[in-house]
């Protein structure tokens, strides 16, 4: 029911706006795909429901995806990278054949992915056992488990692997037993290494890169683009990364179309940056974005972290005898949860900035994605609003002056200071 009394307006001074989740958009379909709308208890609503997450990964993308889905998320798929198949990939025949015919000291295995690769590639290319017979000849680090075991799969002994899967600790190792003059192989897997190779080499090593996994740009750019348009529109809530290359040649092509400062803005404000680790993370922390990390470097603890930080994020307001959870592009009214259009959650966030006070339509309108100058679009995203939200008195119509949350009057003092 419309309510005409005589409230507070707009002209009055506002509290500093609270925190909010990114206003959505109509856009970003990229492979879109969203649970059904719950009804469930507080207890049983997804974590990510309402919430809609990028994922930039190709390798292991569906499994991330998987993960994000069951705990409620939509989930827009973009890859930022393609991998070149290691049959096809000179570059990795060649250094091979390098280390074949100048055997090095020590070997670096970074992951067990590559490192399996690099061998079944070698086999394939007729030179498995001559490179199992180098392997064997040197000093074979592991950085750690997983790698440790890739290693014994085929055959080998690692001689040494930190607990701590910390590329650091390889490298102090060895720095300590001393480089110089040493030949030191280093498997990449399309990660950079930040000073690494650069330290061996001051040490007085000679370090040979094995690039296992090329990465370049994806084929399609048609999803990358549309998951670069929803950061700039706020049609998401967060983007995981899963490789620093994926996070750097998202940025690229943000360059290439001229969106690099809107999608940076996107990032840096409203959008949270999610990487899998820190060295994923350097591409977005040299640009001035900051990142969230979960302590172990693993898909599972990236989700659950995800699952802290946006509900964390979502603003929570009693109104006319309800709780409301305004998430990204829902809202849980009393632990329902309610999709919303992405006209009616730029209108519940205009609102939700200074809750309690009146909102004129003016406003609103400018709130309103490519509304235009017609204040009859701001009262028919309304409509759809409140039957969205289900409960029709959460809004307030102030008769020729605009609309206002109804927040309880216990709360509603807090708001008017």
């Amino acid at each position: 029911m419309d309510d005409d009394t005589p409230t507070r307006t707009a002209t009055a001074p506002a509290p500093a706006p609270a925190p909010a989740t990114a206003p959505a958009t109509a856009s970003a379909s990229a492979v879109a795909t969203a649970p059904p709308a719950g009804t469930a208890a507080a207890t049983t609503v997804a974590p990510l429901a309402g919430f809609t997450v990028g994922v930039t990964a190709a390798r292991r993308a569906d499994e991330l995806i998987a993960l994000l889905r069951r705990r409620g998320a939509t989930v827009l798929h973009a890859p930022a990278l393609r991998i070149v198949p290691l049959a096809d990939d000179s570059e990795l025949l060649a250094a091979t054949r390098e280390l074949l015919a100048c055997p090095p000291d020590a070997v670096v295995a970074t992951t067990a992915i590559g490192f399996r690769g690099w061998i079944e590639a070698a086999d394939g290319w007729g030179i498995g056992e001559e490179l199992l017979g180098r392997l064997r000849a040197g000093e074979l680090l592991a950085r750690g488990p997983k790698v440790k075991g890739a290693i014994r799969a085929a055959g080998l002994v690692e001689a040494w692997s930190p607990e701590s899967e910390s590329l650091a600790e390889v490298l102090d190792r060895l720095l300590a037993g001393g480089v110089a003059g040493r030949r030191i192989a280093i498997q990449l897997h399309g990660e950079p290494l930040p000073g690494f190779v650069e330290a061996l080499r001051a040490g007085g090593a000679e370090v040979v890169g094995v690039p296992v996994y090329r990465w370049m740009a994806p084929e399609d750019l048609g999803p990358l683009d549309r998951l670069l348009d929803a950061v700039v529109a706020g049609g998401v809530d967060a983007v995981s990364f899963t490789s620093a290359p994926a996070a750097a040649s998202l940025l690229s092509r943000a360059e290439e179309r001229g969106l690099a400062e809107p999608v940076l803005a996107g990032l840096r404000g409203s959008v949270l940056a999610a990487c899998v680790g820190p060295v994923t993370a350097v591409p977005l922390q040299a640009r001035g974005v900051d990142t969230v990390q979960p302590e172990r470097f693993r898909l599972g603890p990236l989700v659950q972290l995800l699952c802290r930080e946006l509900p964390g994020r979502a603003r929570v307001l009693p109104v006319d005898g309800h709780r409301v959870e305004i998430r990204g592009q829902a809202v849980l009214v009393d632990d329902e949860l309610r999709p919303v259009p992405p006209a009616g959650m730029a209108l519940l966030r205009a609102l939700a900035r200074r809750p309690g006070w009146v909102v004129a339509r003016a406003e609103l309108l400018r709130a309103l994605p490519g509304a235009g100058r017609d204040e009859h679009a701001v009262e028919t995203a309304m409509a759809r609003l409140r039957g969205a939200l289900g409960v029709p008195n959460l809004i307030q119509t102030v008769v020729k002056r605009g609309y206002r949350l109804a927040l309880d009057a216990r709360v509603d003092a807090k708001y008017a200071d």
